[in-house]
């Protein structure tokens, strides 16, 4: 069980999904820039947020409702949660584009239910399903939370901790489509962190093979 100081965003399991270094830049370098896709999803988010609770028949729904777990070490806030009449209880994440080919999304959701499931005292497995509502399709995907995903939330939790306990940053992995589309590139500076360290190891090597040499 990890204190309350020591709970770890829920959004950092995103970021680490999509790339532990922005995770680090973000959470632990507090460094943080903008674009039109961080911007569009703030919007969102902050517009759902303000939404009022609602009863609707067979249902209530809360939004921007606050959520923490001991067990894994994670706090944050559901967008949306839906508590239904026959017991179900339902997550759902809002974002601003479109399903995406990793999974970052659906950790961030299952993290959500895993705090339910505990804040609850629900049974592990007892929140089966929830939703992310993407603003470019405007409609629900569907997200199972089974073991391998439940696993994969886990894991990344632990990864998490283990990096903020390090405070260390990981190197950079330069990928075109992934850092194009990241708002803190100029921050972060992939290509230009690639060649540096592309420099370094040739330097390295040149220098141990000249020890060699006159060895």
């Amino acid at each position: 069980m990890f204190p309350e100081e020591n709970l770890l965003p829920i959004s950092a399991l995103q970021h680490y999904i999509y790339c532990p270094r922005q995770c680090a830049l973000i959470h632990l370098e507090q460094a943080w820039a903008e674009n039109r896709f961080t911007a569009e999803g703030r919007v969102l988010h902050k517009n759902t947020h303000e939404g009022r609770d609602e009863s609707r028949p067979g249902v209530r729904i809360t939004r921007g409702l606050p959520v923490r777990s001991l067990e894994l070490g994670l706090s944050g806030q559901c967008d949306v949660v839906e508590f239904h009449k026959d017991g179900g209880v339902i997550a759902v994440e809002y974002k601003r584009g479109k399903p995406k080919a990793h999974r970052a999304d659906e950790v961030q959701l299952c993290a959500q239910a895993l705090c339910l499931e505990e804040m609850l005292g629900l049974s592990k497995g007892a929140i089966s399903i929830g939703f992310l509502f993407y603003g470019k399709t405007c409609r629900r995907t569907e997200v199972m939370f089974d073991t391998n995903l439940r696993c994969l939330t886990q894991d990344t939790a632990k990864h998490v901790h283990t990096m903020f306990a390090a405070e260390k940053t990981p190197m950079v992995e330069y990928e075109k489509k992934r850092c194009s589309a990241c708002s803190l590139i100029e921050i972060c500076e992939p290509k230009a962190m690639r060649l540096a360290r592309g420099a370094k190891a040739w330097f390295e090597q040149e220098l141990n093979r000249t020890m060699k040499e006159g060895s």
